[in-house]
């Protein structure tokens, strides 16, 4: 007659004559809670001691949640859950996020991977990950982004209303001063904008909720740029093949370093006159380029327009920090790639043309570590195409 193994027990053979003991040391080697739970009638076999260790419940406990119909006491959520899982497809991996009271009745955030296992003895095994270090990280992260927005918006709000009182009670000034009023109205509201976009609560209270992407393919990336250039009512000429292809990284700041090279392509260019947007492979990667119509970088910039804060001669009279293509490049060497200028030698058209060059999904072997540096230039084939000069951009907003 077969019988019911202990709760803290599992049988000591398993396929190919590994003892099962070692699968369970390869389970929860890295912290992990094993678990093993027979079907069809939910019966816990196996649960790693760690499993009492982190929560301060002990195997009986979770046993009669299982058991109990419904599931009661502080288990009853992650038992009801199990049951829920223990009718999936076998061998179709299933996660969920979830908290469980502790023994105190503190909530611990956990992870659970499980799948069903459908062999001569069914079962549903899993894993439960402590993701408290992770959920502490996320709230410091919060806490410190809620602390700069209103370190920020505090004198950004007095150095507005102190402008629009200067504005309004200036009858005599002249036209100029009121002009320089204006702009430094308007840059306040632009850095206000910003931390509503990136600092604001309702932002920092979405980070976390949903698993984030880490793939953009490159039809995304380019056809975003075209649709800000469409936005400024200037026309948008796209050349782009491979545009299924992925590229690894960080979506959304992707997505900023190549706005910053539209935003300067719309600025220093004419107002009638086209972008040119591209992508083609490179060097295992992808070489995106931004070419506008105006009259191209100035010679005596070039070496400089990456710089924190540097602002060429053809800047003037445009507003802008002169930190946005300096962050754009900061953004690309993160990702492992490179940033840089074109040579305005030999190519028709005039005009500044920026490449941006990333590792493509399919030639990770090849993508490094971005140098510390500000202008490392990580592109593998630097040294063949523009004699490896990355060192260039042009005035920026």
């Amino acid at each position: 007659m077969k019988t019911t193994p202990d709760v803290a027990q599992l049988d000591a053979r398993s396929d190919m004559g590994v003892p099962a003991a070692q699968f369970r040391a390869i389970a929860e080697i890295g912290g992990d809670i094993a678990f093993s739970i027979a079907l069809p009638g939910c019966t816990l076999s196996y649960l790693s001691p760690a499993f009492s260790a982190l929560l301060g419940h002990d195997a009986a406990v979770f046993a009669a949640a299982l058991a109990a119909r419904p599931a009661q006491g502080p288990l009853a959520p992650l038992a009801q859950r199990l049951r829920t899982l223990a009718d999936g497809r076998p061998g179709e991996r299933q996660a969920h996020e979830l908290e469980v009271a502790d023994a105190q009745g503190r909530p611990v955030p956990l992870d659970l991977i499980a799948t069903v296992v459908a062999d001569e003895t069914p079962a549903l095994v899993g894993l439960l990950r402590d993701q408290s270090a992770r959920h502490a990280y996320q709230a410091e992260q919060k806490r410190f982004a809620s602390m700069l927005n209103h370190e920020f918006r505090t004198p950004l709000a007095t150095i507005d209303g102190a402008i629009q009182r200067l504005e309004a009670k200036a009858d005599s000034v002249d036209e100029a001063t009121r002009q320089r009023y204006r702009k430094i109205g308007a840059a306040a509201d632009r850095l206000i904008g910003m931390l509503d976009e990136y600092l604001s609560p309702d932002r920092m209270a979405s980070i976390g909720k949903t698993r984030q992407p880490n793939t953009i393919s490159v039809g995304e990336l380019v056809e975003g740029g075209a649709v800000q250039v469409r936005a400024a009512q200037r026309e948008a000429r796209v050349e782009a093949g491979d545009q299924a292809l992925s590229l690894r990284g960080e979506p959304e700041g992707l997505r900023l370093a190549l706005k910053v090279l539209v935003d300067n392509a719309l600025l220093f260019s004419p107002a009638g006159s086209p972008v040119l947007l591209g992508a083609r492979r490179s060097g295992g990667g992808i070489e995106f380029t931004v070419r506008d119509g105006g009259g191209g970088v100035p010679l005596e910039d070039a070496a400089y327009i990456f710089d924190k804060g540097y602002r060429g001669a053809n800047a003037a009279g445009l507003p802008g920090s002169g930190l946005g293509l300096y962050m754009a490049r900061s953004i690309v060497d993160i990702h492992g790639g490179a940033l840089s200028l074109a040579p305005s030698e030999g190519r028709d058209g005039g005009g500044a043309e920026f490449r941006l060059w990333l590792p493509a999904l399919h030639g990770l072997e090849k993508q490094r570590l971005a140098s510390a540096s500000p202008s490392s230039d990580n592109r593998p084939d630097a040294a063949v195409e523009d004699t490896g000069q990355h060192t260039n951009n042009m005035a920026e907003p």
